[in-house]
């Protein structure tokens, strides 16, 4: 009976999974026919401050700089670089651009004051105080950008003439892992989760809910009032998902939140398993902790494991294999539609045969983040309880 049971059960998520794909691809064709239609609209072109937090020298971080310094925006622009001490090894590339780009308007800013555990945000908070414009943009210090960046997101502003409650106060971009051909596994799989789940779940997401309510740290573009009128920089300080917190309140404040179809590029560390362990359980019990009612239902989205089960759990039965290749099928189509042919990212062509180590990998670690709620973030260990962060050896 409890064979027949688990046999079932593991039957039943496998379908549900596939039907998930399913929804995936229907939000991806609406997320494209939205894409059409805004790039239909009139051009909006205000005046813009960057503001890019930086801490020591990431991968490929410099080529990032420079594809800022290459907007062709019709409007005034300035980038804004924060550190918490001048002895920041980035320093010296802010001075190389600096001088590579004298017709650009960059700034270096000097943030000592820590005003809570995200130091991140807390350079923020004071980089904004030094920003001439009104609408900002603030993104991670590794984030590489087209030429059209700064045009393609302010496009999605509308003037003030619209009612707030219809107003869009924050925009948000979606994003790929950059890895190089040499990349080793562990890398491969995080850029390969970002562009064919990670993201897909954001679409999902956004066409279920009537639009997203939340941010991604690839890009941040709001206005100063906006950010004032949901709470300011400074409540975020001790968060660790800034990002998703910022578009929280932006969207309880009244606006709403839009996805650019601007697809910008991150780099992947290069990991051992032990930190892409770490990074992937933070991301986990991060987004458990963001969202908990949707993160339990996260399990259904796992059909090609659930299927794998399946086929375990029936003793190999036949029609089981014919649930596995429907779950494959569904799940390749999900990889191919949303990494290939929503975010153009060719690394998924390279690395589809990972798929199913990659989904098995994201189980796991599911299942794992159910276990505790210590991160490890830059080395240190911390708990996280409400999205906030305290120190491990400081939380009683």
């Amino acid at each position: 009976m409890l064979a027949n049971c688990i046999e079932g059960l593991t039957a039943l998520l496998a379908l549900a999974g596939v039907v998930y794909m399913a929804l995936v691809l229907w939000s991806a064709r609406d997320f494209h026919r939205a894409c059409l239609r805004r790039s239909a609209a009139r051009e909006f072109i205000p005046d813009v401050s960057v503001l890019k937090p930086v801490k020591g020298i990431d991968q490929r971080m410099y080529a990032g700089f420079v594809s800022h310094c290459k907007q062709q925006y019709p409007g005034r622009f300035e980038i804004l670089f924060g550190v918490s001490s001048l002895d920041d090894p980035a320093v010296a590339e802010i001075e190389r651009l600096k001088a590579e780009f004298p017709a650009i308007d960059i700034r270096l800013i000097e943030c000592m004051r820590r005003l809570g555990t995200s130091g991140k945000v807390s350079n923020l908070v004071q980089m904004l105080e030094e920003a001439c414009y009104e609408h900002v943009v603030i993104n991670d210090s590794d984030i590489l950008v087209s030429s059209r960046y700064l045009s393609r997101i302010m496009n999605c502003f509308e003037d003030d003439s619209q009612p707030a409650g219809r107003r869009v106060g924050l925009v948000t971009a979606p994003y790929v892992g950059h890895t190089p051909k040499s990349a080793g596994l562990w890398s491969r799989l995080e850029a390969l989760g970002i562009s064919t789940d990670f993201i897909a779940g954001v679409l999902t997401a956004r066409k279920l809910e009537g639009g997203i309510r939340f941010g991604l740290g690839s890009t941040l573009a709001t206005t100063k009032a906006v950010l004032a009128e949901a709470g300011g920089l400074e409540s975020l300080v001790e968060y660790l998902a800034d990002d998703y917190e910022m578009g929280v309140r932006i969207a309880n404040a009244g606006y709403r939140v839009e996805l650019s179809d601007e697809v910008v590029e991150t780099s992947v560390p290069s990991y051992t398993f032990r930190g892409f362990a770490d990074h992937q359980l933070r991301w986990a019990r991060s987004t458990r902790d963001s969202r908990k009612l949707g993160y339990v239902g996260l399990g259904i989205t796992f059909c090609l494991p659930w299927a794998v089960f399946a086929c375990i759990a029936s003793g190999f039965a036949l029609w089981s294999f014919t649930l596995l290749s429907l779950a494959l099928l569904a799940r390749v189509a999900v990889a191919l539609s949303v990494g290939v042919g929503v975010l153009r990212d060719g690394q998924v062509l390279r690395d589809l045969w990972l798929l199913p180590l990659r989904d098995f990998c994201a189980f796991g670690f599911w299942v794992w983040s159910f276990a505790g709620d210590t991160v490890v973030w830059r080395g240190e260990q911390f708990h996280l309880q409400k999205g906030r962060l305290s120190r491990a050896n400081d939380a009683g």
